[in-house]
């Protein structure tokens, strides 16, 4: 019976386009530099993209002027100068209301929070894939926010599949259970011990193996309200996916809801530890 939920159409589908993209991330991460940053912008990209249209200001100026500032910032980390971040958002924030006062009535209020707020979720903390790539044990500790994210998801669609039974939030995602949960943490703590026992010596960290499985079990912790803040905004605008880019799974933001969330919460344990 259990067997039987795995072996149809739309999990075939979802393991099928989720190989692609565990390869195309593996051709970026692994050399990591200036070929990260690209594939990390233009992920940025589409994710502000999907945002702004759920919100309806993706063509508008207030839209567009923030996929400029998401270019921009990451110009500034490729020039290695992101202590002018407040400088950026202070200079975009000053653009958005020039917008909103000379061009009164046409753009509301809500318009103008939406675009920043997305710009900073999407473009901003996703970056962090980058960043966490790009410092000390970079090329080791950069997966963990996968193991997390997608790790933790499998196995809580796993368990949620085969023992699901209390739902955790049915009004966002009726789909999840508390069973699933559980088992998210459980195996992403499980895959961050493994993980690190399999690359110790190369990884400068005391006790790796202990270290990389409470990291884990954090970031899938971190990853569960990730997810559910995605779904959230999918809730309030009545939509089912942010788009159709990936078979499956939907859009970026159906498959980095997670991933957003557990970049930042990555880099300040690795800077922590």
């Amino acid at each position: 019976m259990i067997l039987s939920k795995f072996a149809n159409k739309s999990f075939l589908t979802r393991l099928l386009s989720g190989i692609v993209l565990v390869a195309l991330i593996l051709a970026t991460i692994i050399p990591g530099g200036i070929i990260l940053l690209v594939a990390n912008m233009l992920i940025s990209l589409v994710g502000v993209y999907e945002l702004y249209r759920v919100l309806g200001i993706e063509k508008k100026l207030p839209g567009i002027t923030g996929y400029v500032a998401v270019v921009i910032y990451y110009g500034l980390l490729f020039m290695g100068k992101t202590q002018n971040m407040l400088i950026l958002i202070i200079v975009f924030l000053m653009c958005l209301l020039a917008q909103y006062v000379f061009m009164f009535p046409k753009y509301k209020t809500e318009e103008i929070s939406n675009a920043i707020m997305c710009m900073l979720y999407a473009g901003v903390m996703l970056s962090y894939i980058y960043n966490v790539r790009a410092g000390d044990n970079g090329a080791y500790t950069v997966w963990l926010i996968f193991l997390c994210s997608w790790g933790s998801d499998t196995c809580a669609y796993l368990a949620g599949v085969a023992f699901g039974k209390h739902k955790m939030a049915p009004v966002l995602s009726p789909k999840k259970s508390i069973e699933g949960a559980i088992g998210g943490v459980v195996g992403a703590a499980v895959l961050g011990a493994v993980y690190a026992s399999v690359f110790a010596d190369k990884i400068t960290i005391n006790n790796p193996v202990i270290v990389f499985a409470v990291i884990c079990a954090v970031g899938a912790l971190i990853s569960m309200v990730g997810d559910l803040t995605a779904s959230a905004i999918k809730r309030n605008h009545d939509i089912k996916d942010y788009g159709r880019l990936i078979p499956g799974h939907g859009g970026i933001m159906d498959r980095f809801d997670s991933v957003i969330y557990v970049a930042p919460v990555i880099w300040i344990l690795v800077q922590i530890f």
